[in-house]
């Protein structure tokens, strides 16, 4: 790399600095964090624990948002002290194209990272998989649906914590709940809420035929006990049952699995990832009231449907992606129009592009 392109390049990410620095109103930022500190410090700060989590909550979003731009700011200077060192004829060239790379890459994820400021961003996503008509092959569509977002959780970070998981009749699943626990994983993961369709020769048929299946995928947050939801015992309906795992054998010998049907919206929850019925019953209240706030939200907004995948018709109509196999290779999302034609990538996990693009569509960029 020549002097003339080490200034020319290091210009272009002066400009990507400032744009970032701009986004943000630094002294608040700390103003912010500086008076949420403060109040942890009272002596009766833990006397009201549902406002003390709510804080520390908010405390750690705000201190991740800093340590994210201070992290952007020292690779901004360590390349311009790469360019200096340049400048007086030292040879490190490879140092700043390496440095530079990880500072572009830094700047778009934190651009993305700045686009969730919605309320509910910041909670945990339970994710609900189900299978469309067709038996088997929906089935295994699923299934394959179910991994994608676990390995993409491995690579983020996020703990998986599997609720329930009903084995498909001869492969797949027929249908599965867990949730993501970690950072801002509801804002990242609300626009895969949808009907997936594939198309693929199925390897069930003998005849080697192409077939197209559906899935519906149901992103909910997972609220806290600082929201109130108004649940009457009266409208529920539990029943408990012996637990099976994920590959048909029997968890345990004890009826520790828990339904609860909330009769008036018809709302089903199943847990029976705890040894524990009364921890699985606290769980599925807790995945229950969640449910029932996000559609009493989307009733406010007229929006009932966004939110459920037990209302979305798992037909064309409201398809949100495609991964195409055969006759060609692409997977594309239908409200972006991104697409991209590894879709090996994609199923092991990588759709951080996907997500980047709808979030972007979304804030109206």
């Amino acid at each position: 790399m020549e002097l003339l392109d080490v200034k020319n390049e290091f210009k272009t990410i002066k400009e990507l600095f400032l744009e970032i620095s701009s986004m943000l109103n630094l002294e608040e930022l700390d103003k912010q964090i500086k008076d949420l500190d403060q109040v942890t410090f009272d002596q009766e700060f833990w006397n009201d624990q549902i406002r003390a989590r709510k804080v520390i909550k908010e405390l750690k979003g705000l201190k991740n948002k800093q340590d994210r731009y201070n992290a952007i700011k020292d690779n901004f200077d360590n390349l311009e002290m790469l360019k200096e060192f340049i400048e007086l004829g030292e040879a490190m060239e490879s140092e700043f194209i390496n440095t530079q790379k990880d500072f572009v890459k830094q700047i778009e994820l934190f651009k993305t990272f700045l686009l969730l400021s919605d309320e509910y961003d910041k909670y945990d996503a339970i994710i609900e998989i189900h299978p469309g008509a067709g038996g088997t092959e929906s089935q295994d569509w699923a299934n394959m649906l179910y991994r994608m977002y676990t390995r993409y959780a491995e690579q983020n970070n996020y703990q998986i914590e599997l609720l329930d998981f009903l084995n498909g009749e001869e492969a797949g699943l027929k249908s599965v709940t867990f949730v993501l626990h970690g950072e801002l994983a509801y804002g990242y993961l609300k626009g895969e809420s949808g009907v997936h369709r594939l198309v693929r020769i199925s390897p069930f048929d003998s005849g080697g035929r192409r077939h197209t299946s559906f899935a519906s995928v149901n992103v909910i947050p997972e609220i806290d006990d600082s929201i109130e939801v108004d649940m009457n015992d009266g409208d529920l309906k539990i029943d408990t049952y012996r637990s099976s795992g994920a590959g048909g054998q029997s968890v345990n010998t004890t009826d520790s699995a828990v339904r609860i049907t909330h009769l008036p919206t018809k709302t089903v929850v199943t847990v029976q990832n705890e040894r524990s019925q009364i921890k699985n019953r606290e769980k599925a209240m807790q995945i229950l009231k969640s449910k029932l706030y996000k559609l009493e939200q989307e009733k406010k907004q007229s929006e009932i449907s966004a939110f459920r995948s037990d209302s979305l018709s798992n037909s064309f109509g409201s398809q949100i992606r495609s991964y195409v196999m055969h006759p060609y290779s692409m997977v594309k999302d239908h409200r972006t129009n991104f697409e991209t034609g590894n879709v090996g990538k994609v199923m092991d996990g990588y759709i951080s592009e996907f997500i980047d693009s709808y979030l972007k569509m979304n804030k109206g960029e």
